[in-house]
């Protein structure tokens, strides 16, 4: 266990306050299983509330609200996981929010200042230091360029990225003590989904990611202009700095808003559909964020995208997976959904029985038009659960970001129904899919494929022959765990070794050193006889 004492002492001070809070909150499962009861902590803050009357789930999600914006994060994509967790946890994991109480500007305004090589009131013709909107990671401020645009000034909480890294660290050698010692957690593929939240957590503190984001999504929409996205003002931009253009919006859930500016609702649920399958299918790339913060009904019917922080993106694979998808949730084919969680999740061994009852009984349920897609995605995951699959992270942000949608476009409309409004996307896809074009392509591609195997297959068959004929096939077998019962072994053999050693010095030199009667010899000999003896019961100890 070098490793777990590397990891403690480097971020002794992050694991104490970890601790702390943890037991504090009496989420007691989490503490036993990671071994963190008997780590030395740091005085223990009582919480302002008595977790005694809180459920388990309720305790969890106060714990990692306390914890800060690592675990927030981290809840907040469980949250969006029906496929791992169950609703009791996923619903309480809903509430968790990374709004928090602004800094004072006097504690931003040195960084800012740093990153921008002056003050923000000479950089700008206008500067307002009372922040508009605040969160975990950073805080954004209005402002107005030399030129007269309104602008948002995004900057980065000073301090963060030092305990984000600790907090990152450690939850990846938690990850790894997880998957490795209790294999009933491997489904929830833990080092997987660290993975994923690191990568977003770091694409969050680069604020010249969310840039770049921004304007590969609005390369997107070039030809429309119904559709917008913010400019980006390159020259204040850094990792710690964004500035863009402020969006004067009204946000989809301002009833009294959007009918004073006499917007058609419907045709806006239309649009945004449109747009975000278009990213989705089309491009492959996605807003993963798309709540009612983040979409803003604009006048003429235009509506605009902010705040790329996360963009999720697709392989053509996994479009044309979607595609079936869709196409055997129309045809209420349960077969045909059985054949893509399947190839989805990977799995070796399912219960195929209990897999294609699961099916039949998700396409009873969902037969009905319209469809609710919110409600149809997180029922398929919630299937996927219940026989012990796991979705692909990718295909997980795109649903997440599906059903978020889905409830924006449906409080615009409520009789909003995706799968109808898809249809136009879908049949772009398709034909673009199908097309002389897309066609001619695919054929390329495993036409190419298919000359590399067979320009090596020559090789490989002459190989194999030749390594039969010398009887040198061999098989690899890996065992898990096969690591523990080496060092069992070899402290075993030391045992072993150490005991014959002893015994043949007590049986044959003890007898001769009496004989001899030198006083030096004999001490020598009970030394040796008595650290060889101790060594024996320290190992005998140590399991």
């Amino acid at each position: 266990m070098l490793k777990t004492a590397f990891v403690a002492a480097r971020d002794r001070q992050r694991l104490s306050e970890i601790a702390a809070v943890l037991i504090g909150f009496g989420v007691n499962n989490v503490v036993d299983r990671l071994g963190l009861r008997y780590i030395p902590i740091v005085p223990r803050r009582k919480p302002r509330v008595d977790v005694t009357r809180l459920s388990q789930p309720e305790r969890l999600r106060r714990a990692i609200e306390a914890l800060g914006p690592t675990f927030i994060k981290f809840g907040q994509v469980l949250a969006s996981r029906p496929d791992l967790l169950s609703p009791i946890w996923t619903e309480e994991l809903e509430k968790l929010h990374s709004q928090v109480s602004p800094m004072p500007w006097e504690q931003i305004r040195p960084q800012l200042e740093a990153d921008l090589g002056a003050s923000p009131h000479e950089v700008f013709a206008e500067f307002d230091t009372n922040a508009i909107a605040s969160a975990s990671i950073a805080q954004v401020y209005r402002a107005r360029t030399h030129d007269g645009e309104d602008v948002v000034v995004k900057v980065l909480r000073p301090g963060l990225r030092k305990v984000i890294d600790a907090d990152l660290r450690l939850m990846a050698h938690g990850a790894r003590i997880v998957e490795t010692e209790w294999p009933d957690m491997a489904r929830y593929q833990p080092r997987e989904q660290m993975r994923h939240l690191a990568a977003g957590l770091n694409g969050e503190l680069d604020l010249m990611n969310e840039a770049r984001n921004c304007e590969l999504l609005a390369a997107m929409f070039e030809d429309r202009d119904d559709i917008v996205f913010p400019k980006i003002f390159w020259e204040w931009c850094s990792e710690r700095v964004l500035v863009q253009e402020f969006i004067h919006g009204i946000r989809p859930t301002d009833e009294e808003g959007l009918r004073a500016a006499g917007v058609d609702k419907k045709l806006l649920a239309q649009k945004g559909t449109d747009a975000f399958l278009r990213m989705a299918l089309i491009e492959g790339a996605f807003h993963a964020d798309p709540h009612p913060g983040n979409l803003l009904a604009l006048p003429g019917n235009r509506i605009g995208f902010i705040d790329f922080g996360i963009v999720g993106r697709l392989s053509q694979k996994r479009r044309n997976q979607l595609l079936i998808l869709i196409g055997a949730m129309l045809k209420q084919d349960a077969d045909g959904l059985m054949a893509v969680l399947l190839d989805w999740t990977g799995a070796t061994n399912p219960d195929l029985t209990k897999l294609e009852g699961s099916a039949q009984a998700f396409v009873e349920r969902h037969s009905s038009i319209p469809l609710n897609l919110g409600e149809v995605l997180t029922d398929f995951m919630t299937m996927a659960r219940e026989n012990d699959l796991a979705m692909p992270t990718d295909l997980a942000i795109l649903f997440k970001g599906l059903v978020t949608a889905d409830g924006v476009m449906r409080h615009l409309d409520p009789n909003f129904d995706l799968f109808a409004a898809a249809g136009p996307t879908v049949r772009t896809t398709m034909s673009r899919q199908f097309s002389l074009t897309g066609l001619k392509q695919k054929a390329e591609a495993l036409g190419v494929g298919l000359f590399g195997a067979a320009s090596e297959l020559p090789t490989l068959i002459h190989l194999m022959l030749v390594r039969l004929k010398q009887g040198r096939v061999t098989v690899e077998i890996e065992v898990k765990g096969l690591d523990k019962v080496t060092r069992g072994i070899e402290r075993a053999a030391a045992r072993v070794a150490v005991a014959l050693v002893v015994a043949a010095f007590a049986t044959q030199l003890a007898p001769r050193l009496i004989e001899l009667g030198t006083p030096a010899i004999v001490t020598t000999g009970v030394v040796v006889f008595t650290l060889g003896i101790g060594w024996l019961v320290l190992l005998g100890r140590n399991r």
